[in-house]
């Protein structure tokens, strides 16, 4: 009989996903720091079926970080239009450029966090699974999935420096809540600051509606080569099944002809 779980799928589902929703690569990191615990509560098939279903939540996710990106960068043509007829925009407005622009970053902060989560999924199937970590993945020169979440991960952060530098800002302006708000508040003050702002804003708006894009297309791919793992590895192990329980269940020959055994004296 199947040793059952002492934790059910739905709940080491909601803690792991807590982890990927939080968004931000640290936050991430906090929950999948508990991999193993939760990957020995698990057996392989619902440690299997969990990651699956993480990842149909994921897509969702990340359909939705791209609508809001888009929208967050046609409101942001909006002011700029605005800000072209005006010497600067109110106090009212700009208010509502803050909030947009804070939303904006923390969409890049869930970005990379869902490719830090799927890159420790990566790991993790990897160390539990050894026929995982050798199914042919159809990624270029050997590369994982987690080595590509990371190319993608510096590539998106080095898109967004570049731009933010080309304005006169750094990284480090835009890294949270507070220094973004900081950074905002002295460009308010003038029309030009307020300008910069909305094309830095516009630019890292389109950026990411194509990153996001991008990390979708990788995370489809990884999708698919799971499965097609698991049925593999599944194959294999029902085959297995099947031949131990014919060779356990074959009737024994009877014995027919050959001489009577009997007593001679």
């Amino acid at each position: 009989m199947r040793k059952r779980s002492f934790m059910s799928v739905s709940t080491a589902l909601e803690i792991v996903m807590a982890g990927i929703v939080s968004s931000t690569p640290g936050q991430a990191g906090g929950v999948t720091g508990h991999a193993t615990e939760w990957t020995q509560l698990l057996n392989n098939g619902e440690l299997v079926a969990l990651v699956g279903k993480s990842t149909e939540q994921i897509n969702n996710q990340m359909t939705q970080i791209a609508q809001l990106a888009e929208q967050i960068q046609n409101q942001i043509r909006m002011y700029e239009n605005m800000l072209q007829n005006t010497a600067q925009l109110p106090f009212h407005v700009w208010s509502q450029v803050e909030n947009d622009l804070n939303r904006l970053r923390s969409l890049v902060a869930q970005g990379e966090g869902i490719a830090f989560s799927m890159s420790n999924a990566d790991d993790v199937l990897r160390q539990r699974f050894q026929s995982y970590g050798e199914f042919k993945t159809g990624l270029a020169d050997g590369q994982t999935f987690s080595s590509s979440y990371e190319e993608w991960s510096t590539t998106n952060r080095d898109t967004i420096a570049g731009t933010l530098k080309a304005a006169g800002l750094t990284a480090e302006q835009f890294s949270s809540e507070e220094a973004t708000m900081s950074s905002l508040r002295s460009m308010s003050e003038s029309s030009d600051g307020q300008m910069k702002a909305l094309q830095v804003g516009h630019q890292i708006a389109a950026e990411q509606v194509g990153q996001v894009q991008k990390l979708r297309g990788l995370i489809a791919q990884q999708t698919t080569m799971m499965a097609t793992w698991f049925q593999s590895d599944q194959a294999d192990k029902d085959l297995a099944q099947l031949r131990r329980e014919r060779f356990f269940n074959a009737t024994q020959p009877g014995v027919r002809g050959g001489q009577a055994m009997e007593p001679r004296w």
